[in-house]
């Protein structure tokens, strides 16, 4: 088989390339290790910068996320058992984010590709990447006990922090930044309204807490845990009563809770892979780097990741110029690292430290409460929040 780009992984960052790249005539192919089922089920984001929206709207896609997404101007932070909002929309001229769940994303996106009759390989085993240090890449996989080869210009590797698309590059090739930290969320899916119409975001003695929600009647609500917690000691009653202990009292008592659809034990992680580009590869979104959810940036990165890669494939197929092919690493990190810096620090107030002690938490309610009293400090939350625009090559 022969394309202009292979697209390693399928979830949305590859999805979403190839929706691009298709809607400018640049043909592609994803190859896939899971189902399509499976991809389509995994439970992740769902906090959509304007960024992500533009770009679902520039791949035909965003019609769904814009009926039924929820527009959200603010969010509230709570501590000292009382909630403050900050109001993102009237901080940043008018922008804010949506709610659109990343199970719905993927589903757009693979409606959208196979109703243009676009080819993706799922089941696809044993995928290797080859000479992409060259001008003709070559991707290999293995299907119903059979060996294909696809033949491209270049590789996408959108395959996420496990895959082979970062593993394929020599070591002595990466310079690998990441940093650890000692507790996880415990999450859950339930469906229940939501405490409130915007998430909360708590600080509190037991530990960091978020309410969030997937729709009107679907919340995923989170609670700070040690990282060697396991989900087998959690049922639904004490999880429900751990979440109630962590908010305050009109949130408690507006509080639904019903059965969990889905259950898990999130760690967090900081992770930076540079470059982002090794010859004919290029890596996109958790290939390339992984953030603490805090600040909602996993998806949206690689979002961002991956329009930066159509725009630039764009130029080279179009006006047969490299140059933006040769910048896309550089002015990926500079983003990445703002997200970076933004996931660490929001992460670092907003959770309790094993280390910190009380002082620590002081400290945490001390910034907290300048936060939420400083315009200049409420308007810094809200343009990282909200997203950081785009370069344009």
């Amino acid at each position: 088989m022969r394309t202009q780009v292979a697209i390693i992984g399928g979830g949305p960052a590859g999805l979403l390339l190839g929706q691009l790249l298709h809607k400018a005539g640049i043909d592609n192919v994803v190859i896939e290790r899971q189902t399509g089922d499976y991809v389509q089920s995994r439970i992740r984001a769902g906090v959509l910068e304007q960024v992500t929206m533009d770009l679902l709207a520039r791949a035909g896609v965003d019609a769904r996320a814009r009926t039924e997404g929820l527009p959200h101007g603010g969010i509230e932070l709570l501590f000292k058992g009382a909630r403050h909002r900050i109001d993102m929309r009237g901080l940043t001229d008018g922008k804010q984010v949506t709610v659109y769940g990343q199970t719905e994303v993927t589903r757009d996106l693979m409606q959208a590709r196979s109703a243009a009759g676009l080819t993706t390989i799922y089941c696809a085993s044993q995928v290797s990447l080859h000479d992409f240090d060259s001008h003709r890449p070559r991707v290999r996989y293995e299907k119903n006990g059979q060996t294909h080869e696809i033949e491209c210009d270049f590789i996408a590797g959108c395959d996420g922090y496990h895959g082979v698309s970062r593993a394929s590059v020599p070591a002595s090739a990466l310079h690998v930044y990441e940093k650890v930290y000692p507790f996880g969320w415990l999450g859950v899916l339930a469906d229940v309204p939501p405490v409130s119409h915007e998430l909360i975001y708590a600080n509190t003695e037991r530990g960091f807490a978020l309410c969030s929600m997937r729709s009107e009647s679907r919340s995923r609500y989170y609670v700070q845990v040690p990282t060697e917690e396991r989900v087998e000691n959690w049922s639904d009653e004490a999880f429900w009563n751990e979440l109630r202990s962590r908010l305050d009292p009109e949130a408690r008592e507006r509080l639904v809770t019903g059965p969990s659809i889905e259950k898990s034990i999130a760690p967090l992680r900081s992770f930076v892979a540079e470059p982002m580009r090794f010859g004919s590869l290029f890596l996109a979104g958790d290939a390339a780097h992984i953030v603490p959810p805090t600040g909602a940036k996993g998806l949206n990165l690689a979002t961002a990741d991956v329009g930066y890669l159509s725009r630039a494939l764009e130029i080279f197929y179009g006006d047969k110029s490299a140059s933006a092919l040769d910048r896309y690493s550089d002015v990926c990190l500079r983003r990445v690292w703002k997200a970076e810096r933004f996931s660490w620090w929001f992460t670092s107030l907003m959770h309790r430290f094993p280390e910190s002690g009380e002082f620590g938490q002081k400290i945490q309610e001390a910034e907290l409460d300048y936060l939420v009293h400083s315009h200049a400090a409420s308007t810094s939350l809200a343009e990282n929040y909200v997203g950081l625009p785009l370069e344009v090559f």
